[in-house]
Formats: structure tokens, sequence, C-alpha cells
């Protein structure tokens, strides 16, 4: 059984039509693309409007944590892995 993206926590109305506009409908879907790919497919598809704590917000969700609940590490991880791949951003950052 699924979750709609709405009813996941740290994650509302707003943040589950900007997913819906990159084909991420569910916690499945969330899971199976995976936080970081889902933020980089946001960062080009809303650039600015999307900050970092979109990131934040979505691993939690998947955990089940509040988003202030990451430990520092676990930040720090995300954000290495979404700088491993930064011409993704660029680009979006231009547009928006």
């Amino acid at each position: 059984m699924s979750t709609r993206i709405e009813d996941m926590r740290n994650l509302g109305p707003a943040m589950a039509r900007m997913l819906a506009e990159i084909d991420i409908l569910d916690d499945k879907d969330l899971r199976n693309f995976g936080v970081v790919e889902a933020y980089h497919r946001l960062k080009f598809r809303f650039g600015r409007h999307v900050t970092i704590l979109a990131l934040y917000a979505m691993e939690a969700a998947v955990r089940g944590c509040d988003w202030r609940a990451l430990d520092t590490e676990t930040k720090e991880n995300l954000l290495r892995q979404v700088r491993q791949n930064p011409a993704r951003d660029k680009f979006s950052s231009r547009r928006g």
C-alpha cells in the first residue's frame, strides 16, 4: 500500500503538486527515484523555487521523521550526492 505525497510527514499539498509534475505521486515513486534524483528534477523544473530544505524534507519523509531531526552527517552526505552532478543545477538556475 502506498502513501500519497501530501500525507507524508514534511511534505504537503504544494510539494505534492511539484512532485506530481515530475511523475512522483506517492512514497513508492519517491523511494524508487531516490530523494537526490527527485531534488535534481525539482531544481531542473522549478529552479530557485526549490531549496536544499526540499531535499531534507524528502529524506526525512522517507525516514518518517521531522526534517529538523536529520543529523549533520546525513545532511552533509545528501549535499555531497547533490554536488556530484552540479551541471544539472547550473542549467536550472539559468532558467529560473
